[in-house]
């Protein structure tokens, strides 16, 4: 459970991180390129948070970002209409990490609220799943 909440913990910085270059009112490029390089990272430690929470807590073993998602949303964590919104993040994080194009960063750009509301509900339910846990048991 330890292990857990470090993941969890890690992925709320990075969460924050995220959310804080987002907040600037007019990006430069160099704010825009870091909101991508924050998202990216930020996708990598809610995932692996999302896939020790469905292992230790669900008992389910899941071994990549869309698997936790679509875990996610079997177990309750998720609904049905984030899950799509979460998909689609995983695929820009894949093409961002693999890709780069300025037209391609304009576009991912434009999603990151969108993602990181996503990415904010998904933490929020595992860890008020983690604190009900905690409290009964």
């Amino acid at each position: 459970m330890e292990r857990l909440k470090e993941r969890v913990a890690v992925a709320r910085r990075a969460l924050g991180t995220l959310q804080e270059i987002l907040a600037v009112e007019v990006p430069s490029r160099i704010a825009r390129d870091a909101a991508i390089q924050r998202f990216a990272y930020t996708c990598e430690a809610m995932w692996k948070a999302a896939q020790r929470y469905l292992q230790e807590v669900e008992g389910l073993s899941i071994g990549s970002p869309k698997g936790s998602i679509r875990a996610s949303r079997d177990v309750g964590l998720i609904p049905d209409e984030q899950t799509t919104v979460g998909l689609e993040m995983i695929d820009d994080r894949n093409l961002i990490v693999h890709t780069y194009n300025d037209s391609l960063a304009e576009e991912i750009y434009r999603q990151l609220p969108s993602y990181a509301g996503f990415l904010t509900d998904w933490l929020m339910a595992i860890e008020e799943r983690l604190k009900r846990q905690e409290s009964n048991g």
